[in-house]
This record gives C-alpha cells, structure tokens and sequence, in this order.
C-alpha cells in the first residue's frame, strides 16, 4: 500500500467528509491518492503502478489522456474556458453528432453529468404530460436527486419499498414514485395499470448496469415500449453508462427499442464533465427559450468538455475502438471462468461486450432481488488482494469493470493471474474453496 496516501488521507479527513469526495472511493483502511495516468495505468503518490479497469466507472473509454482528447482539450483550453453569453460551433457540432447516432435523438440539451441528465428528463415528462408519478426498476441508479434515489440498493426487508439512499431526502417528492423489480413484466404492467392516469413516465437503464451487468430479458424492453406508448406514458432510457460505450447509439440500436428521451454522460467525453438529455423534438421543444422548461447553468455546454467530446466521439465512430474492447472483455470473461471453475467457487462472471462482473454466488441472476445471496465478505478480500496486485476495481462488491482503448490482452492476462493468485488467498482466509458441487 501507499505509505504517502496513508499520510495525505490523514490530511484530507480534517477538511473533507470523511477524506473523499464520493463515498464509493473510500476503502479500508484508507484510500489510495492518485498522481498521474496514462493509457489503462495509474501512478499513486508512492509511484506504484496499477492496470485500471475502473476507468472512473465507465468514461474514460479511449484510455486515460488520450492524445486526440487531451490536443482537442490543449487547443479550446488556449481559446476560451467559459462564457455565459452566447454559443460555441462545439455546441451544434456534438449536437449534431447525438442526433445522428442516437435512435430517439431529435433534439439535445446539455447538462454536465447523468444526474443532471435524468432530473431534466424527468421535469421535461412532467412538463408533456402534465402528470406527476414516474416508475423505476429496484437496484437502478438513476442520479442523486430525490425523484430517483430510491431504491437503489435496499435491504432484504425493504424489497418493494420507497427506501430513501439517503438522510434528508423529502417525502414528497419520493411518493410519487413507483418501484417495480427489473425483468418482472407482470408487475410493471400491474403497476402502470393502476397508475395509468397519473404516470407521467418510466424510467430504465435498458441494462442494469448500477448493481453489475443484468440484461433484460427478451421482449422485456419491447413490452415496456409498448405499455408505456399505449398509455401515452414517456419512456426515458437511462443510457448514462450504455451509450458510447456498447455503441455509439447506445443500446436501444442493439435491441432495437426507440424510447422518448435518453439521458447519456460518461463515455461521450472520455472522462471529462458532460452529460446530456435527448429526445423526440415534440417534448424537446417545450425547453425555453421555446417552451417553458428551465434546463440551463452556467457551466452547461462548457467549451472544455464539448470539445473532449467532439474528439473522442470522433474516435469512437472509427469502429476500431469497438472491436478491441468487445474481443478483450469476452476474452477476459471466458478466462476469468475458467478460474471459477477450477477453484470450484460458487461464483459466476457475467457482462456484456466491453462491461464485466464477477458475482459470488452461483444462484440465477434477473434483477436486484437474485443478488442478495452475493457474497460480500469474499468480494471485499478479493478486492482487497487485487489492489495489493496493482489492480484498480470498484470497492463495491456489486459494480462492474471496464474495459478501453489503452488495454492489451496482456494488461488482461495480468488481470487473470492476479484475479486466481487473489481468489485463492481468499478462499484461504474465508475457507470458501471448493464450495461448488
């Protein structure tokens, strides 16, 4: 570990909460401080080197400071960081790029984060249908507004439940919303049957990405297209973490469902502050100065971010960045495998293309629900061994890695070893080995 991260954590406690700036980067016993990057590697303050697959949950898709990016950034930086009076060609231009790779896409608003994205998505719904309550899918990250932080990770007892994610969330705007599990048709239909008249609209990440990598389940999508288009309900796809990073129309193209509006962030920028909220031209149209609907700040279309994501979008309609990162992660999820089987672990890998999870528990797995046999006490030393073997992952035991651009098969080859090497100090430690029949 990082003796110099250990001194500058102990620093950051006296004026930080708790020392970091979002509670998913602390781990036990204190975090890592992060100096430079470079492709797929990170350098901590010692100087340790570390394979990235966290890649800050998902954006940085072309590798850390990748030259395109960081020259597309260097130039506008030497132009101009910021204004609040008029426009930049930035705007229409990755505007433009959204439109035309993105299914449901007619019109955009930038925002600068998914959050964001989804808080206007929902406002602009309201504003369509003049209704109040909106549906979402249990164990679904949706931002941290009080429309959606809900039900985000509940305990077993709270399954079904308005469980607020967090202290100080207000009542009322938590109660107009409706949580239904993922992949469960018969409820969602019987939830929207008896809230027809009042659904302003859906909400759904088409994959469940929040809690690791759930697919839907075939038809799934299809039919909430179609309930929520026969009760005049606006369908919005979370596309936050699927978008650019599966494809660059985001994964309605892949299963072929057009919802309303789509909120995308991450990977549009390779790491820089972005986020956006898009859709059919009907309701886009209701934003001012058109409409009556405020989505603005100051730090909206920030010059900055627009043109990281012109640039890297650019790279990303190319192709080539696609077909490395689908073959690395189905390479790295038939190896991984392979290793579960031969500890004979009650673990399974699953993922989707360039996105990978690994799950302590051999049950099926569909939505939230199936996850709570998840064994955290093994995650978290597995977790814990593998940063000791320079590997950078999410200290959640129910989060996904990443793939991009910079990695090799060998930084995956690397991951193996030092994935087997740490599972089998933790069935050690926890005597897990050999629990599969």
């Amino acid at each position: 570990m990082s003796e110099r991260s250990k001194e500058l954590y102990e620093r950051a406690k006296r004026v930080i909460p708790g020392g970091v700036s979002d509670f998913l980067r602390y781990f036990k016993p204190y975090p890592i401080f992060i100096e430079k990057a470079s492709g797929c590697k990170v350098y901590d303050v010692d100087g340790n080197e570390y394979i990235d697959f966290l890649l800050g949950y998902g954006p940085v898709i072309l590798g850390h400071c990748h030259p395109k990016v960081t020259e597309a950034v260097k130039e506008q930086v030497d132009k101009i960081e910021l204004f609040g009076f008029g426009c930049s060609e930035l705007e229409f231009k990755v505007a433009e790029k959204l439109v035309e790779n993105i299914p449901s896409v007619e019109m955009v608003r930038f925002c600068n984060a998914g959050s964001d994205a989804t808080f206007h998505a929902i406002r602009l719904a309201r504003a369509y249908t003049k209704k109040k309550k909106i549906l979402k899918f249990e164990g679904a990250y949706h931002g941290w507004h009080d429309y959606v932080n809900i039900s985000v990770m509940p305990p077993p007892d709270k399954l079904g439940e308005i469980y607020p994610q967090s202290d100080g969330m207000l009542l009322d705007a938590m109660k107009n919303t409706i949580i239904v599990p993922f992949n469960d048709l018969d409820a969602f239909e019987e939830k929207v049957r008896e809230n027809k008249d009042e659904l302003a609209a859906v909400i759904v990440e088409p994959i469940l990405h929040n809690v690791g990598c759930i697919l839907p389940e075939d038809g799934f999508l299809k039919a909430i297209r179609e309930v929520t288009e026969k009760y005049g309900i606006v369908l919005i796809f979370d596309e936050v973490i699927t978008c650019f990073r599966h494809h660059i129309g985001g994964v309605q193209r892949i299963f072929n469902v057009k919802p309303d509006l789509t909120c995308v962030a991450k990977s549009m920028a390779n790491g820089y502050t972005i986020g956006a909220v898009g859709g059919i031209e009907e309701i886009m149209k209701l934003v001012k100065p058109l409409g009556n609907v405020h989505i603005g700040a100051t730090y909206y279309a920030n010059p900055i971010s627009l043109a990281a994501a012109l640039a890297t979008l650019q790279e990303l309609e190319k192709g080539e960045v696609y077909d490395h990162i689908f073959k690395l992660g189905e390479y790295m999820r038939k190896e991984l495998s392979k290793v579960i089987e031969d500890l004979k672990l009650k673990a399974q890998v699953v993922g989707f293309r360039s996105i990978t999870t690994l799950y302590f528990t051999d049950e099926p797995i569909n939505n939230y629900r199936s996850l709570l046999s998840n064994d955290n006490e093994m995650f978290y030393e597995f977790f814990n061994e593998m940063v000791k073997q320079g590997v950078i992952m999410s200290p959640h035991p129910l989060k996904r890695w990443h793939l991009s651009l910079a990695h090799t098969k060998e930084d995956i080859d690397a991951f193996i070893n030092s994935a087997e090497e740490s599972l089998r100090k933790a069935c050690k430690k926890l005597g897990r080995k050999g629990e599969r029949s």
